[in-house]
């Protein structure tokens, strides 16, 4: 049975904004355990380097930090990289992973312009990793900020939902009813959740993620809204693709959805790049859908594929108010995500101080 304290965001009249809402700062986290970069951690934090200096052009941009190391690191690889002086800063908190998406907060905006936090408990995936201290990243960003901070003792991860703005939220049943997550919740009172957490009005269920994904099949990787009526979905054009499937049925869904006045979206099959495996054989989740909006720009991962130039030609008509920017995340795959994983937007607006 589904336990909320009231007021919820909700109530007070907050809701998660979609993407595209304009930015007050970017949230990301400094790589720093090289075990779980199999090995490639100076070359993801290279990467990780390159997209936030690209980021500064266009917002501010707040750092976490582990210890002394890593922010010294990232302060030496942003100069070089060219970051704009003024446009980004450190935030020192004790983390186990990089994943901000995922065990960072969900900042909520009032109808009167308000901004405050929503903070969920991080499990690493279903308990795949570390998490103690991850879980603990919202309480840390909300003391830093002086913002409201709404607790729920209920798993969610940031890459596990998509909203546009007009409260139509995409999730997967793979991830969110997983058994690892919030086993006593049905998907009736997971729907409850994210009304009251977030603010959505309806909530579309696709059945799955990608081959390979660790966290059970997030909606980033796979559908994203580029505006309120159209919403770029990952196709595999191999039929023998064991993603082929799952992501025509995904498609299929989409392609019946309809808007609140009963038309169709726009949905776009947005192509995966080849298929990259380590060098155990274990498949990665690389996906041009993993893209990432801030103001006046949306960074979109590349992986060094013959795909590349196709996926950015293919989206950059859809965002004709923002640049497109493709940025390599080939070493940051490894990991398990690209460029809308390690990142966590931050609102404009007045600061809710509770």
């Amino acid at each position: 049975m589904l336990d909320l304290d009231h007021p919820t965001p909700v109530d007070l009249g907050y809701r998660w904004p979609a993407e595209w809402t304009q930015h007050a700062a970017t949230w990301t986290s400094w790589p720093s355990d090289d075990a779980l970069w199999e090995g490639e951690l100076d070359a993801v934090r290279a990467e990780l380097a390159l997209m936030v200096s690209a980021l500064t052009r266009f917002e501010s941009v707040v750092i976490n930090v582990t210890d002394d190391e890593a922010e010294h690191d990232a302060r030496a690889r942003l100069r070089r990289a060219g970051a704009q002086p003024g446009r980004f800063r450190f935030h020192r908190v004790p983390l186990d992973d990089s994943w901000f998406r995922d065990n960072g907060p969900l900042f909520v905006v009032s109808g009167a312009g308000q901004v405050a936090l929503t903070d969920w408990r991080f499990n690493a995936w279903g308990g795949k990793y570390e998490y103690g201290r991850d879980t603990l990243a919202p309480a840390s960003v909300a003391r830093e900020l002086g913002m409201r901070r709404f607790a729920f003792p209920y798993v969610l991860e940031g890459g596990g939902i998509e909203v546009n703005d007009e409260g139509l939220l995409l999730t997967t049943r793979s991830c969110l009813l997983s058994t690892t997550r919030n086993p006593e919740l049905s998907e009736e009172e997971t729907e409850a959740l994210l009304r009251a957490g977030l603010g959505v009005r309806h909530v579309v269920w696709l059945d799955r993620g990608l081959e390979g994904d660790h966290t059970d099949g997030h909606v980033d990787l796979v559908a994203r809204f580029c505006n309120d009526r159209t919403i770029v979905c990952a196709v595999a054009e191999d039929p023998q693709d064991p993603n082929y499937a799952p992501l025509e049925a995904n498609r299929a869904v989409l392609e019946a959805l309809r808007t609140p006045d009963g038309e169709p979206f726009t949905v776009v099959p947005l192509p995966l790049p080849q298929q990259r495996r380590l060098p155990d054989g274990r498949v990665l989740a690389a996906s041009y859908a993993n893209f990432y909006l801030a103001n006046g720009v949306v960074l979109v991962p590349t992986y060094d594929d013959p795909l590349d130039g196709p996926a950015l030609a293919l989206l950059a008509p859809l965002f004709p108010d923002r640049e497109l920017m493709g940025v390599s995340a080939s070493h940051l795959v490894t990991g398990g995500g690209a460029w809308h994983c390690v990142t966590q937007q931050q609102p404009e607006g007045a600061i809710d101080h509770g």
